[in-house]
């Protein structure tokens, strides 16, 4: 008796080709001013909101100082949603946006009052511009660094917590270094959160401090700690991954009639306001304050009951998920 073996082979489903679609080429720019009707050299990430995608291009535009610039998944409907003169509006957005429903934020790394850039904001069809805050001014130290203040020529994208917007400037600052900032969504409340030290040169020619220099990456947020990178410095001067802890915020009473007023600064948003009647016990229960807060002057407000105040031990604090 003779065995047959038999083999049969079962065809593959057939790979299906990958298709590369250009879905916008940039325009040419005049040789002089880099000025088109589009925009030109987009470095940063685009976003998504449904089908149309969102971006910047650093240079171009009706003025040659870069765009932002919308179009469908197909590349169907480009738009350019504004053109920068690196005046008051700021100029050369390297970073990508950040979208919160129908309005984007962003940085401009150039331009504003001062010419250190600018944050700002613009709704997804274009309208309401508005430059949230403008570095500056800068100025030049006797090692040739830019140096002020809150920091200059923010680079990267903004982290969004609530109503509060987190980002990176490449330099600037008292050392020139660049710094960490916030600043609330309507453009109040900016804080420099860190200023990265000045730097010195060691004998291989490296420039090393103590936490790093030149932040041109963007931040996330874990709970109460900001995480980022900065670019040089350090023991090595090959650069740091660094964190921050925010500081809690103050909390300021007043009173509305017979009513309290619990209030904080705006960039401290995400935060929910709680009380509690037992506040010198250490198991004293915390409730969450039911009561819708507003912003005012660059505070969070809110208004509470007045029967908390009628207790000898009431108490309010902050906190977050």
């Amino acid at each position: 008796m003779a065995l047959i073996a038999g083999c049969s082979l079962i065809a593959a489903g057939r790979a299906t080709a990958q298709t590369f679609t250009v879905l916008h080429s940039f325009t040419a720019t005049d040789p002089n001013t880099r000025a088109n009707s589009d925009g030109a050299d987009p470095y940063a990430a685009l976003i998504i909101s449904g089908n149309t995608l969102y971006g910047t291009a650093v240079s171009g535009g009706s003025s040659g100082h870069g765009t932002v610039f919308a179009l469908n998944t197909d590349g169907t409907g480009f738009t350019n949603l504004h053109s920068f003169t690196s005046g008051s509006d700021g100029g050369l957005p390297y970073a990508g946006l950040i979208l919160s429903g129908n309005t984007m934020y962003g940085t401009a790394d150039g331009g504003g009052d001062s010419g250190g850039g600018t944050v700002f904001k613009i709704n997804t069809d274009g309208s309401g511009f508005k430059t949230l805050y403008n570095f500056g001014p800068i100025s030049t130290n006797a090692l040739g660094v830019y140096t002020n203040s809150g920091g200059a020529i923010p680079l990267a994208r903004l982290f969004l917590s609530g109503n509060t917007l987190y980002g990176t400037a490449a330099y600037g600052g008292s050392s020139g270094a660049g710094t960490v900032f916030a600043v609330a969504t309507d453009g109040t409340g900016f804080t420099n959160l860190h200023t990265f030290t000045e730097s010195s040169t060691n004998s291989s020619g490296v420039y090393t401090n103590s936490d790093g220099a030149y932040p041109d990456a963007g931040l996330i947020l874990s709970g109460n700690t900001l995480y980022g990178t900065a670019q040089i410095g350090g023991s090595s001067g090959n650069g740091t991954v660094f964190s921050i802890s925010l500081p809690r915020p103050r909390l300021t009473i007043t009173f509305s009639g017979t009513y309290p007023v619990v209030s904080w600064p705006a960039i401290y948003s995400g935060q929910y306001l709680q009380y509690t009647t037992d506040a010198l016990s250490p198991s004293a229960v915390w409730y969450n304050l039911p009561y819708l807060p507003i912003i005012v002057n660059g505070q969070i407000a809110v208004t509470g009951p007045s029967y908390l105040f009628l207790r000898e031990h009431a108490a309010f604090r902050l906190y977050h998920d």
